[in-house]
């Protein structure tokens, strides 16, 4: 059996009480969403729509991008498989550490793996450094804005020479967005209809908090590359759910700007309480944070009821590293008094 290797496992562990080992949005799902699928829950005896055509357009409408460049998935990690298998690179390049489903793609896929390796010395940051590696040879380039599990997002600057530069050489490059909503960063979007072999990729799963219903979707203006991962998914990779819930989702004006503002207040809250116990907090842009300590915390907190994600298989990181979502002030204090018990009880 394939070890469980991401957050949220509270199926192995049915003791948890709050989880902190997932970074979905700790408003959770918004209720217009909760309120589309009740009100057409008769239209799920139907297969539904291959073209996934209403969400697309909401999509289209949402993203301000044709209606062409939106392709829809079983979740983000549908279609990094999707991709990987249409394009069989032979060479490409992840950062280390970074989110693992890149790297386990990309070697279902055939291809050989080379890392960009981040260091703790400048808390785990993509740097100019990253250009170096961007050679004719490479093929594929995956980039984690903000990045996973660090938090880190990449300056517009830097992103812009690394696609451009990606370019010249014939690299596609593929950002993977997913966590972008929750912060003040910039999509790639902007750069879309100018470079082919670039591609944005995006989730409900965080920001809506709809990681069961699993949708995804990404954006290119490259047609032919669209075209080859589209033909290597199932008829029916997005459920009639999926896609009810993702078109009324793209019309909850302000949660995405509800949402970072508490996220803003929660990081700053979360990571002075930490480093007031002795806990090294890393800088972060996202809603969640890395952590490192010499003291275990994974099974005392487990044994509290508090599930966070251990981050020791994560290439470049080891046991003494943790990862915590961003939640509630009531439910980031429970956390902090659970650690506080751990530590000095």
């Amino acid at each position: 059996m394939r070890q469980y290797e991401h957050g949220g496992d509270i199926y192995g562990n049915p003791g948890v009480t709050l989880d902190f080992s997932v970074n979905t949005n700790p408003l959770g799902m918004p209720e217009k969403v909760r309120q589309a699928l009740i009100s057409r829950v008769d239209e799920f005896t139907r297969y539904p729509d291959p073209a996934c055509r209403e969400l697309c357009a909401a999509i289209s409408k949402f993203e301000g991008v044709p209606n062409d460049w939106v392709l829809c998935g079983n979740g983000a990690a549908d279609l990094i498989y999707r991709l990987c298998c249409a394009l069989r690179p032979r060479e490409a390049l992840v950062c280390a550490p970074t989110f693992s489903e890149y790297e386990r793609a990309l070697e279902q896929a055939g291809c050989q793996v080379s890392r960009h390796i981040l260091t703790v010395d400048n808390g785990f940051a993509v740097t100019d450094t990253l250009c170096e590696q961007l050679v004719p040879e490479l093929d594929l380039l995956f980039l984690c804005q903000p990045n996973n599990p660090t938090g880190r997002l990449i300056p517009m600057d830097l992103i812009e020479r690394i696609i451009q530069q990606a370019q010249q050489n014939g690299i596609v490059v593929i950002v993977d967005e997913c966590f972008l909503d929750f912060t003040a960063g910039v999509s790639v979007r902007r750069y879309l209809e100018d470079m082919q072999g670039l591609v944005a990729l995006k989730a409900f799963t965080k920001i809506y908090a709809m990681a069961g219903l699993r949708l995804g979707y990404l954006l290119t203006s490259d047609k032919v590359l669209k075209w080859k991962t589209e033909t290597t998914g199932q008829c029916w990779s997005v459920s009639a759910p999926a896609q009810i819930a993702g078109a009324a989702a793209l019309t909850c004006e302000g949660w995405a700007s509800m949402t970072r503002q508490l996220i803003e207040e929660e990081r700053v809250f979360l990571s002075g309480s930490l480093k007031a116990l002795g806990i090294t907090v890393f800088p972060s842009d996202a809603n969640f944070l890395l952590l490192r300590s010499e003291r275990p915390l994974y099974d005392p907190l487990l044994q509290k009821g508090i599930l966070i994600r251990k981050c020791d298989n994560f290439n470049g990181l080891d046991g003494s590293y943790y990862r915590i979502g961003i939640k509630t002030r009531e439910e980031n204090k429970r956390f902090m008094e659970a650690l506080k018990e751990v530590l000095h009880g």
